[in-house]
């Protein structure tokens, strides 16, 4: 017999309890009121095997209680004229996998002490008598109680993928790395409920609003699992504006994949990140990277160059024939990758990827610093795995990415950063802040707006610029590029004509640059914010014989200046105060705001996004103590973004 199972509803009452009766002895039954109230509990679950032949109908129940080490068997039933078709064994079978799944050390059962065809049933399937129940039912009516060892998961912790589909008849593929499984299954059946080790991918033929697809992907999310596509991604492809938007970070790479193309319409068709059409995986996977759904056609057309017209989700019941072996061909590929093998030896709450670039000379963290924030995270109940720019198709696996890398907003850093966010993680550093700390017009805009100090400032523009506009001015100052970093891309000029050269070639590079008086000081602030909390401070000192904090030209030993690490309650608090306005006109994430203080006032030189935090240096106050709070903000977030942690707004 072919069976579903499901959790009972309140329209299923009629049924189970004309299911008590047929069942069970008079002294046995469970009363209509204690049915009614188990369908609804928090701690029972009540399961329905169904029949999927025609009609469907209703043919067995399960009904258990949940305590914290044990899930108990309180009844198991099947209609008389449907014993001995496996009914039974399928609702065992049932309870198994949600004590496995759940934690439960073992399952209990009761069962009638002169029911000697029931006791070896349950003997058989591995139960063991641990005890006998005497007028458990009533006067001399016994019970012998049973147990069942449940052996905890492999050590191994494993991500598992599903296939979400209308119809699994229709998946006519072996050999995928996947379970297929129909919607009412996944929408039912308890196993699908609370385990978060499941990647679901959603095959439905529609995901319009209210549709079947539509809720796999909402109960997706809800339940804390991977699915593809999101709600996100599914809303993103009926608005062109975002289509429009987001494909802007591949408009070269598009153009560049259909320069050779006939004519000024082009379709594509995307199964699983590649394409049925020779020649353009690599812009299907870009595509894929941005709109992550399974299945899906992109309509290009050509007007002074190429751009997207439209998109739209593509269902297995409307490919072309000739389609369906690529597409087979592309789900094979895609679930035997590695990414969806991986094994953890120890199971953590949350997932959390650390970017970072082997490569760089000055990397965000030094080695030792990585390694405490994977400590600090490993106790707090995180997994964590470094990653680097090549892992760009594993972002969907985590919970939350954490750059340590440094940023910049025209290379991967960024991109990471956006498509992490797009997938739903926690991202530190947040595209947003990137972008904002990237650009020292928008600072100065900003600042300036909200009465901040800064050094004076003045923007040249490239055709606008005439060496008149140097007239009048006071030298030295100080020219940068607006994403200028770690003090490369800042030059300092003594006269006009030195000034003059050097924007000429600093307009090679940008339209825009950033002038400034040049406030020399022997220091500057570091103010390190997390959560618009200050959480370190410290004064990084000029390089040796230089005017900036990093000399690029010095010997090697002499790069960076000197700094001193102090207790936050030792710094002047004008100077804590001014930094914690000027980092929260940026964000809520993890900054680094540097300052001067020159005769009693404070001037703001910048917010930084993705700010050092060295062994050493940043942790000498806190010690693991630092590395140990942006970890709890990281976790914290991932709570809030998953609406585990609960929101207490107060009693009225």
């Amino acid at each position: 017999m072919q069976l579903d199972i499901r959790k009972a509803a309140p329209e299923d009452l009629s049924f189970l309890d004309h299911l008590e009766r047929e069942a069970f002895l008079p002294h046995q039954r469970n009363a209509k009121k204690n049915l009614a109230r188990a369908i609804t509990s928090d701690f029972q679950d009540v399961l329905i095997a169904e029949s999927t032949g025609e009609p469907r109908r209703p043919v067995g129940a399960l009904i258990l209680f949940k305590y914290r080490k044990t899930l108990r068997i309180y009844s198991i039933a099947t209609l008389p004229e449907c014993q001995g078709q496996g009914v039974g064994d399928a609702l065992l079978h049932q309870a198994r996998e949600l004590a496995t799944r759940n934690g439960y050390q073992k399952l209990a059962i009761e069962a009638r002490a002169d029911h000697a065809k029931l006791l070896a049933w349950y003997a058989k399937r591995g139960f063991q008598k641990v005890g006998t129940l005497p007028d458990y039912y009533g006067p001399g009516h016994h019970a012998v109680k049973m147990e069942l060892k449940i052996d905890p998961p492999a050590k191994g912790k494993k991500m598992s993928n599903v296939i979400v589909i209308n119809q699994p008849i229709t998946w006519t593929f072996p050999d995928v790395n996947a379970k297929v499984i129909s919607v009412k299954e996944y929408i039912n059946n308890p196993v699908y409920h609370s385990d978060n080790d499941l990647r679901i991918f959603n095959l439905c033929s529609s995901y319009r609003y209210q549709s079947y697809g539509y809720y796999v992907s909402l109960l997706a999310s809800a339940r804390g699992q991977r699915i593809i596509p999101s709600t996100l991604t599914i809303r993103d492809f009926k608005i062109f504006n975002v289509i429009k938007s987001v494909a802007y970070d591949v408009d070269e790479a598009i153009n560049k994949a259909l320069r050779k193309v006939n004519g000024n319409d082009f379709s594509l068709h995307i199964y699983f990140g590649r394409s049925n059409t020779k020649g353009y995986n690599g812009l299907a996977r870009k595509l894929y990277q941005l709109f992550e759904a399974p299945l899906f056609e992109v309509h290009f057309v050509r007007h002074d160059k190429w751009m997207i017209k439209d998109m739209k989700v593509l269902s297995i019941n409307k490919l072309p024939e000739q389609d369906l072996a690529p597409m087979y061909a592309a789900a094979k590929k895609y679930f035997s990758k590695k990414r969806f093998n991986k094994t953890k030896l120890v199971n953590y709450k949350y997932d959390i990827a650390i970017l970072v670039d082997p490569s760089e000379d000055t990397p965000p963290s030094c080695p030792r610093a990585l390694k405490k924030f994977k400590e600090m995270a490993n106790r707090r109940g995180l997994y964590v795995e470094f990653i680097t720019r090549a892992d760009a198709d594993k972002i969907n696996e985590f919970d939350a990415l954490f750059i340590r890398a440094t940023t910049n907003v025209n290379d991967y850093t960024y991109e990471f950063s956006r498509m992490a966010y797009a997938e739903g993680l926690v991202v530190m550093d947040d595209p947003w802040s990137i972008l904002k700390c990237s650009n020292k017009i928008y600072q100065n805009e900003i600042f300036r707006k909200h009465k901040i100090l800064t050094p004076a400032t003045t923007i040249f523009t490239k055709n606008l610029f005439t060496k008149k506009d140097l007239e009048g001015m006071n030298f030295p100052l100080v020219l940068k590029q607006p994403d200028s970093a770690f003090s490369l891309g800042i030059t300092k000029v003594a006269t006009a004509r030195e000034a003059a050269d050097a924007l000429r070639e600093l307009f090679k590079k940008s339209d825009m640059v950033v002038c400034q008086e040049f406030l020399y000081s022997d220091f500057d602030w570091r103010i390190g914010i997390m959560n618009n909390q200050a959480i370190f401070a410290c004064k990084y000192y000029m390089s040796k014989g230089h005017w900036q904090i990093y000399n690029w030209k010095g010997e090697a030993e002499e790069t960076s200046g000197d700094s001193e690490t102090l207790p936050i309650e030792a710094v002047p608090a004008v100077v804590v105060k001014t930094a914690l306005k000027a980092a929260a006109l940026i964000g809520d994430g993890l900054y680094g705001v540097d300052l001067k203080m020159i005769d009693g006032k404070v001037y703001v030189v910048e917010v930084n996004d993705n700010p050092n935090i060295d062994v050493g240096i940043e942790d000498v106050v806190l010690g693991d103590k630092l590395y140990a709070l942006i970890i709890d903000a990281l976790y914290d977030r991932i709570e809030v973004a998953k609406n585990i942690r609960r929101i207490d707004f107060g009693r009225g």
